[in-house]
C-alpha cells in the first residue's frame, strides 16, 4: 500500500511539473531546434535618423522588453526614402522574431505612394504582420514664430491672399506623412509653396526654428517643448478631437480640412510569415512594455497615449489608413 501510495503521489508530482513546463513552453514559444524564443539579441528597426519620436519610443520599449525577455533589444536607426528603407531592410530579413520594425504614420502613407509610382521594394498589407500599436501619438501642424498666421485656417489665406510670399514646407521625406499632408492643404487650401524632403523629423524640427522652412508637421512629441517655449507655433492637430495638452489648439477639422483628420501612431511589425507563437510573444512583451507605468508617465510626458494593442489591432490600423488615403495620393501624383 505504501509503494501504491509514493508512486501515485510521483505521478501526480510529474503531471504538474509537465503542466508547468507546458504552460512555460505557450508563454515562451520554441524557436524550432527545441530552444526557446528569444535565444539572442531582438533588434528593432527605427527607420528614421535618431532623435525623432518613433526613435525615443522604440528606445523606451525596447529597454523594458530587454529586462522581461533576458536578452538585448538593440535599436537599429536605418532612415531614408521617407521610412521606406528600414521597412524593406525588415520585409526581406528571416522571419524569426528577432528583427522588428518600429515606424509611424508615415508607413502606410509612403507604402501607398510608392506602391502607385510602381517603385515599391515590399508590399507593406502583404510583407509585415503587426505585432502592437505602441502608443497614439497626435500629428501637429507647426510653422516658425515668424508666420502671421495663428491657426491652420489663417495660414491657408494667408498664403492665398499674398502670392508673393515663397514660403516652404518640410516633411520627412516624399510619400511621408507631412508630404501627402502638406500637398492635400494645398489643393483643400488653394494655395502653393515648395517642398522640402529631409531625412527625418529632427532635421526638420532644426530648419524649421532656423526659418529656412516656415511650414512643417510631426508627431507632437518632436516639437512639444519647442511650442510650449514659444519657439515654434502650432496651428492645428489632426485628431478627431483637441489634444489635453494642447487644449487652444483646433482640430483640422474644426477648421474646414475633414481630409486631413487621422490618428497618429507608433507600433511595432514583424515579417509576415513569423510563427504565431513568437507574434504572440512579442506582442505580449510589448504591450507589457508599454503599459508598465513608468512608461506610461514618460509617454504622457510627450504627449502621446500608451496602448499595447494587439497584433490584429494593429495590422487593420496599416490597412485602413493605406486605404483613406490612398484616393489623395493618387491624385497628388506625388514624387
Amino acid at each position: 500500500m505504501q509503494i501504491k501510495k509514493i508512486t501515485l503521489l510521483a505521478l501526480s508530482g510529474a503531471a504538474l511539473a509537465l503542466g508547468g513546463l507546458s504552460q512555460a513552453v505557450a508563454q515562451n514559444p520554441s524557436t524550432g531546434s527545441g530552444q526557446v524564443f528569444p535565444t539572442k539579441p531582438i533588434r528593432i528597426v527605427v527607420p528614421f535618423p535618431a532623435g525623432g519620436t518613433t526613435d525615443v519610443v522604440a528606445r523606451l520599449v525596447a529597454l523594458r522588453m530587454s529586462e522581461s525577455m533576458g536578452q538585448p533589444v538593440v535599436v537599429d536607426n536605418r532612415g531614408g526614402a521617407g521610412g521606406a528603407l528600414g521597412a524593406d531592410i525588415v520585409a526581406k530579413s528571416n522571419p524569426d522574431g528577432y528583427t522588428l520594425l518600429m515606424h509611424n504614420i508615415t508607413f502606410p502613407l509612403s507604402s501607398v505612394a510608392q506602391t502607385l509610382a510602381k517603385r515599391s521594394p515590399f508590399d507593406a498589407e502583404k510583407d509585415f504582420a503587426g505585432v502592437s500599436i505602441a502608443v497614439y501619438v497626435p500629428f501637429v501642424f507647426t510653422a516658425n514664430p515668424s508666420v502671421p498666421a495663428k491657426d491652420l485656417r489663417e495660414f491657408g489665406a494667408l498664403l492665398r491672399g499674398n502670392t508673393n510670399l515663397k514660403y516652404n514646407y518640410g516633411s520627412t521625406g516624399p510619400g511621408s506623412a507631412m508630404h501627402v499632408l502638406g500637398e492635400s492643404l494645398k489643393r483643400d487650401a488653394k494655395f502653393d509653396m515648395a517642398h522640402i524632403a529631409y531625412k527625418g523629423a529632427a532635421p526638420l524640427k532644426l530648419e524649421l526654428l532656423s526659418g529656412r522652412i516656415q511650414f512643417g508637421g510631426d508627431q507632437l512629441s518632436t516639437s512639444l517643448q519647442e511650442i510650449r517655449s514659444g519657439q515654434l507655433k502650432a496651428l492645428a492637430t489632426t485628431g478627431a478631437k483637441r489634444i489635453p495638452i494642447l487644449p487652444d489648439v483646433p482640430t483640422v477639422r474644426e477648421q474646414g480640412f475633414p481630409a486631413l483628420e487621422f490618428e497618429g501612431f507608433n507600433g511595432l511589425f514583424a515579417p509576415a510569415k513569423t510563427p504565431k507563437a513568437v507574434l504572440d510573444r512579442l506582442q505580449r512583451e510589448a504591450a507589457q512594455a508599454v503599459r508598465h507605468p513608468d512608461l506610461v508617465k514618460r509617454f504622457a510626458d510627450l504627449g502621446a497615449e500608451a496602448v499595447g494593442s494587439s497584433g490584429d489591432e494593429q495590422k487593420a490600423m496599416l490597412v485602413r489608413l493605406m486605404k483613406q488615403f490612398t484616393p489623395v495620393i493618387r491624385e497628388m501624383k506625388l514624387d
